[in-house]
């Protein structure tokens, strides 16, 4: 896992961990051209322009409203259900697991605004993240966030099949504010959240959200 900044608004249209990746193709390319390898050029222009798209990174509205809850990913609502304890919150809670394909935007947001009180971070496999042992044998990395109110609840990020880089921009006791950016994984993966029992959940399995700007609950 690496650490890296975020800025609170795109200053590119593309994440930050992205240009490494978009300026080697890049250098790639061009390199192809001055060489006069036309083919080569063709497909290597063609994987530029999609790592760029890949790396991505919209600006979303927020929303305000008290007590509401927003995605951490884009992607699809695979578990919505309450569990008994789980290996980062050892009481019942509200989970919700969104799986993130390799066409969605992977830059990963804060569900709601408190103070990082850990981060715990778990070397694993990589397994399909669609499936429910990625949660547990999977490499994640996990926040554990304390709100204003003394709620605690967790985030969790989980690398995939492809996904092989998980990104964090956040460290113990950074205050942290719903909606924001704090991290990534590259090419494919999971997010899950684990809310206080008594949360009202607003997405049903099948639901398709938005980082940032989906209400997936409330607390």
């Amino acid at each position: 896992m690496s650490r890296l900044s975020w800025p609170e608004r795109s200053v590119l249209p593309v994440a930050v961990p992205g240009l490494k990746f978009i300026v080697s193709a890049a250098f790639v390319t061009g390199l192809f051209f001055f060489m006069g390898w036309g083919a080569g050029a063709v497909i290597s222009l063609a994987l530029t322009l999609f790592i760029c798209w890949f790396f991505r990174d919209p600006d979303r509205d927020v929303p305000d409203q008290s007590g509401c809850v927003v995605s951490p990913a884009d992607g699809k609502v695979i578990v919505a259900q309450k569990v008994e304890t789980s290996e980062f919150i050892d009481s019942p809670s509200m989970k919700i697991s969104i799986f993130m394909n390799i066409f969605n935007v992977h830059v990963n947001r804060i569900p709601f605004s408190g103070s990082v009180e850990s981060i715990s971070y778990i070397p694993g496999k990589f397994v399909n993240a669609s499936f429910d042992k990625a949660s547990e044998h999977n490499e994640r990395n996990a926040l554990i966030i304390i709100t204003e109110s003394g709620q605690r609840y967790g985030v969790v990020q989980i690398a995939g099949l492809i996904a092989r880089r998980i990104m964090c921009g956040v460290g113990t006791g950074d205050r942290v504010l719903r909606g924001s950016r704090y991290g990534m994984i590259s090419f494919g993966s999971r997010l899950d959240i684990y809310l206080p029992l008594d949360a009202r959940l607003a997405v049903s399995v099948g639901d398709h959200v938005r980082a940032g700007s989906s209400i997936i609950g409330f607390m």
